[in-house]
């Protein structure tokens, strides 16, 4: 059954001088209003014990607007100010359901440069896109279609640390489910091969960070030789940042295409739950194991399931994938990373990679015990993340 769901198309553009400045403007106003509304809540909770909802944030942006010293927020158009509030009364609601953190302010030199435009702050006619306090339409660089017929919701102006301007137009589009198929398949996730199958194929981790290594690290020394607060610093600075966009750049590629073709090939994708985070605090191999990006994956894999009707199991943490046989159901009592492959008792020859996929599948809803006949669950619940619960 088809679907209306909310899918975003991101475009680079480029603007002229006048629409850089005034973006500009925008990005630096926006900030400072999260700021100011950050530290009013913040203050109003310590000294008076109360919280501010966004309506009091709303009025106390009105009011800034006609002080003397914030006059120039009225000089940008006041939709991106708004839903700069939006977010914030977002971050603070996550922060008290306890899904994050207390929000923090937004730093002129680390924080992402971006703008949120709705409905009644730009203009979408024959294709052009014009925002608000513009007079002329963005030139966008159109590298794939727009779904025909579809009016944009909201426009997302942003610019990257490599000086790359993009903008983001989220539609509403009908998603048809992919016909069914009957291939199930169970992924390890690893650092040489980025994901094993358990058919036993392993697709090739391309390690995009390793690659461009030695550029980063001439780039960087060069930007440690400059003088800081020279025009020379922020050209050096510029370099380091494309060569990190073109690592980001790769990677997503890459990950995209192998995320499509897992979600249009099978019906059920079974995946083990990794903690990243703390997977990370081994030095050896934190740098590996971030440039293999896992959990971007795995998010992608999400979506697309949502999107086409597949099912994504994510089995838990703690099951022991790599120890257990994945013919007779045998548990290892330990097995060390540097044993890649390793004989069972019962004679079967395991692949340790192609052995965790094997048992990650079985260890999903779609089949609940191996071929002999032995439970594969003996730790946790495996959980539904997309599609069909039951």
């Amino acid at each position: 059954m088809a679907q209306i769901v909310k899918r975003a198309y991101k475009y680079r553009f480029h603007p002229t001088p006048e629409q850089a400045v005034e973006l500009a403007r925008t990005f630096g106003c926006v900030r400072l209003v999260y700021n100011k509304a950050l530290e009013e809540r913040t203050r109003a909770y310590r000294l008076e014990g109360r919280g501010v909802s966004y309506e009091e944030s709303s009025a106390l942006l009105t009011a800034w607007k006609r002080s003397a010293e914030l006059r120039f927020l009225a000089e940008v158009s006041c939709v991106p100010l708004q839903q700069a509030l939006r977010h914030l009364q977002a971050a603070f609601a996550a922060f008290f359901a306890k899904r994050a953190r207390y929000p923090v302010f937004k730093s002129r030199k680390k924080s992402r440069l971006s703008a949120e435009y709705t409905r009644s702050a730009f203009r979408w006619r024959d294709g052009r896109l014009t925002l608000a306090k513009m007079g002329e339409p963005l030139d966008i660089v159109w590298s794939r279609p727009l779904p025909e017929g579809v009016e944009p919701s909201t426009v997302t102006v942003s610019r990257d640390a490599a000086g790359r301007w993009f903008v983001s137009i989220l539609v509403e589009e009908k998603m048809s489910p992919l016909p069914p198929v009957e291939a199930r398949v169970g992924v390890d996730a690893g650092i040489t091969a980025l994901v094993t199958l358990s058919t036993g194929e392993k697709i090739v981790n391309p390690r995009h960070e390793r690659a461009d290594r030695r550029r980063l690290a001439r780039a960087q020394r060069a930007l440690a030789r400059k003088q800081k607060g020279s025009a020379n610093r922020v050209k050096a600075r510029l370099k380091v940042a494309r060569v990190h966009a073109r690592i980001t750049d790769r990677r997503r590629d890459f990950l995209h295409k192998v995320s499509t073709r897992l979600v249009h090939e099978n019906q059920v994708i079974a995946v083990e739950d990794l903690t990243v985070r703390n997977m990370i605090r081994n030095r050896s191999l934190a740098r590996a194991i971030s440039d293999a990006s896992w959990r971007e994956l795995r998010g992608m894999l999400e979506y697309k399931s949502r999107w086409y009707g597949r099912r994504l199991v994510v089995v838990d943490r703690w099951f022991p994938s790599s120890r257990l046989c994945s013919a007779c159901g045998t548990l290892q009592p330990s097995m060390p990373l540097n044993v890649r492959t390793w004989v069972c008792a019962c004679g079967a020859c395991h692949d340790r990679d192609v052995n965790a996929a094997k048992n990650i599948l079985a260890a999903g809803p779609a089949e609940s015990r191996n071929a002999c006949g032995a439970d594969v669950r003996p730790q946790g619940k495996s959980s539904f993340l997309a599609g069909d619960r039951r």
